[in-house]
């Protein structure tokens, strides 16, 4: 890869750190885990992208949202945007800034490490107590179950994990 590729490919994920998640402003998709690859060719992009989820009804918002922000890049003429499936995204894509986006928007971020049976436990992203219920698995979108804190009174949502290992 030429240096001029180079700086036009960090140039383009510089402009994807503003692409958030249209429903968690304080993550970009870059955090998230989503950003497989991105091609530079000449003046065009190519950008692979993973969804979180199949059916996620927010795919054509990020995809208008990465055309628009990678096409406000002087050099670049064409941007486009393939989502993929394989290999899948897992919730260890998100990055550390990703957890601390989740958390400040009031989302636990899904958890890092599973028990041997497979069960994951979430802590409060207010108060970060471990002494939590689950309220509901199903929450207002297919990525997200709705939990209570015991100890600060707060329901919360939290993002479910996804591992290839489940």
């Amino acid at each position: 890869m030429t240096a001029t590729v180079e700086s036009a490919n960090q140039r383009v994920y510089e402009a994807l750190m503003n692409v958030k998640d249209p429903e968690i402003d304080t993550v970009n998709i870059i955090d998230l885990g989503m950003v497989e690859e991105v091609v530079t060719e000449g003046n065009n992009v190519k950008i692979v992208l993973l969804p979180t989820f199949l059916g996620c009804p927010a795919l054509e918002i990020i995809k208008k949202n990465t055309v628009n922000a990678v096409k406000e890049l002087p050099e670049i003429a064409e941007v486009e945007v393939e989502f993929i499936f394989h290999p899948p995204w897992t919730s260890d894509r998100i990055s550390e800034n990703g957890h601390k986006g989740l958390r400040a928007f009031g989302i636990a971020p899904p958890p890092k490490h599973f028990e041997e049976d497979g069960t994951w436990h979430i802590d409060c992203p207010y108060c970060e107590s471990t002494y939590v219920t689950m309220e509901n698995i199903f929450g207002p979108t297919a990525c997200r179950s709705i939990l209570y804190c015991k100890s600060c009174k707060n329901v919360f949502e939290a993002m479910k994990p996804v591992s290839t290992l489940m």
